[in-house]
């Protein structure tokens, strides 16, 4: 069968893996972004070429691609005058895989809806390097018939790949995911700091801690940073603050409060603010040994 067109929008670190292992794998491929040196390494590869705007990118492609860093972003590329609402075929199917409001995305959706176009919500799990051999984790929501039609290529993009139900489901599993994992990595560095104020040796803490059920990847992640100087998890504190501003807005659209998020958030925005946003969140635990007694 004839592999659909891809239109990719987005070739950051995760989005230009992304779109390597989809040329790999035989797709064609129609690009854009902001960075125009990550578009030519696109194209200089083959059987890729770069739109000039949104609306020209969904009128070439089957599916449209989204790796976005926020939900703005996605909602200026979808409504633009020139933007992916003006140019998208009917029967196309456009998939965000970024991290966004669940309100906006069934907003878009709906928008999308009345052009005979369908959306999936597909956010990812894991790193660039999965991305690049094609062993993401996607959760991915919307219509079931629309995720069947574009499952084959999700398979071809995750070695996992979720659907969670109606759309939004995703980015709102994702934003969950994200307020519990940041969470982790807050409260881990802090209790690095602590321990660093009160003479606790940080690798013996860590030894001990690691051996009971507050165990985890991200524990391991905290330690590498705060005992070894090693920064590896890949998500800045800048991405992490975003995310839980959005998990604290959905709460909000829910009728109800997250009081825990919201000191996760206070630590990531100060955090921020400090100049520290572009450090992977492990290194929060450098502002956490900052503050006053």
């Amino acid at each position: 069968m004839t592999k659909p067109v891809i239109g990719f929008i987005g070739l950051g670190l995760m989005g230009g893996n992304m779109v390597e292992n989809l040329q790999k794998k035989g797709y064609e491929l129609v690009v854009m972004d902001l960075n125009s040196d990550a578009v030519a390494a696109v194209t200089a590869r083959g059987n890729a070429r770069e739109a000039a705007c949104g609306r020209d990118l969904a009128a070439a492609a089957d599916i449209v691609m989204l790796c976005l860093t926020t939900s703005e972003v996605v909602e200026k590329l979808v409504y633009a005058e020139d933007g992916i609402l003006a140019g998208i075929r009917e029967g196309a199917v456009l998939i965000d895989f970024g991290t966004s409001i669940p309100a906006s995305t069934r907003r878009i959706g709906a928008d999308l809806a009345a052009k005979g176009a369908g959306m999936i919500d597909a956010p990812l799990g894991r790193t660039p390097a999965h991305a690049k051999d094609g062993l993401l984790n996607i959760m991915a929501a919307g219509d079931r018939a629309v995720f069947d039609k574009v499952l084959p290529v999700l398979q071809d993009q995750g070695e996992n790949v979720f659907h969670l139900g109606a759309l939004g489901a995703g980015h709102t599993t994702k934003l969950i995911n994200n307020f519990m994992g940041m969470t982790t990595v807050c409260t881990m560095s802090q209790a690095f700091a602590v321990a660093d104020k009160a003479g606790v040796d940080r690798a013996q803490l860590y030894e001990i801690m690691s051996t009971g059920p507050s165990a985890s990847p991200f524990m391991k992640f905290c330690k590498n940073y705060a005992v070894d100087g090693v920064s590896d998890l890949g998500f800045s504190i800048a991405n992490a603050n975003k995310d839980l501003a959005y998990f604290l807005a959905m709460a909000e659209d829910l009728g109800t409060r997250a009081q825990i998020a919201e000191g996760t958030s206070a630590n990531l925005q100060a955090a921020f603010e400090a100049g520290m946003g572009e450090g992977n969140v492990p290194e929060i635990y450098d502002y956490f040994r900052t503050l006053p007694r």
